[in-house]
């Protein structure tokens, strides 16, 4: 069970604060459930109530500093994704997105930049659906990367450039 006040990553609602952790009639039932009430932290002013135990929507605490630390450390060492052919990359994308994971949001940022750059080396734009998918994996890792070193979330590239740089 998470503690009032604690950070946590929620779903696609990416990093919250857990607000309160109260006792809620869901609708249409009689019956008080446990719920938390979450604070998205990127999106103020906006609630989000789920009951405590729930299993369909993923929901862990964010990384540590030091995990954070170690994270960035082996950047370069975390591999692309994988994409059997064209017609998988979408789905190979959501599932990296739905593991909730930094280190698969590095792998889609890593994997979209390269692809990027051989996309503007032939005279190609970056696809809707790849420029979609980089936004959310650089929202969600940036946001959770900012609450974890204390730093701003549009500081954190380049905290992580400059720390990469310099291995």
């Amino acid at each position: 069970m998470f503690e009032v006040g604690e950070y946590v990553f929620y779903g696609s609602t990416g990093v919250c604060r857990v607000a309160k952790i109260k006792k809620m009639a869901p609708p249409g039932t009689k019956a008080d459930m446990l719920y938390y009430e979450l604070e998205p932290v990127y999106d103020r002013g906006r609630r989000v109530f789920t009951p405590v135990g729930n299993e369909k929507v993923l929901m862990r605490k964010i990384v540590t500093a030091k995990e954070a630390d170690e994270l960035i450390g082996k950047v370069r060492e975390i591999d692309t994704l994988q994409i059997p052919s064209e017609k998988q990359r979408e789905e190979t994308y959501k599932k990296a997105m739905r593991a909730c994971s930094c280190e698969e949001w590095i792998r889609i940022i890593k994997t979209l930049y390269l692809r990027g750059k051989t996309r503007q080396a032939e005279g190609k734009k970056i696809t809707s659906s790849d420029a979609r998918y980089l936004r959310q994996a650089e929202d969600h890792l940036y946001g959770e990367l900012s609450i974890a070193l204390k730093i701003p979330k549009d500081e954190v590239e380049d905290f992580i450039t400059r720390r990469v740089e310099t291995q």
